[in-house]
């Protein structure tokens, strides 16, 4: 009578379970926008040295005279 291996498994196979990658959880879903009325969002955008120092020439409050500055582009686009 045949004795049975003493390992059961293949060393190859242990090893490659092992390391085999790991399921990635699913992505989350995408964010909706907020509901509540002026929420604002924390970005980082690119803009041109000339622009960034127009908005900053009248001190503190530079990034609020930007968002307003965009606030009626959009608004005159969405009349328009």
């Amino acid at each position: 009578m045949a004795t049975p291996p003493r390992r059961p498994t293949n060393p190859m196979d242990a090893a490659e379970a092992v390391f085999k990658p790991v399921k990635k959880a699913a992505p989350p879903p995408p964010r909706e926008p907020s509901a509540a009325p002026n929420v604002r969002e924390l970005v980082s955008i690119r803009i041109d040295r000339g622009v960034l120092e127009h908005f900053q020439e009248d001190g503190p409050g530079w990034q609020d005279r930007i968002n307003d500055a965009l606030r009626e582009l959009v608004a005159a686009k969405t009349r328009g």
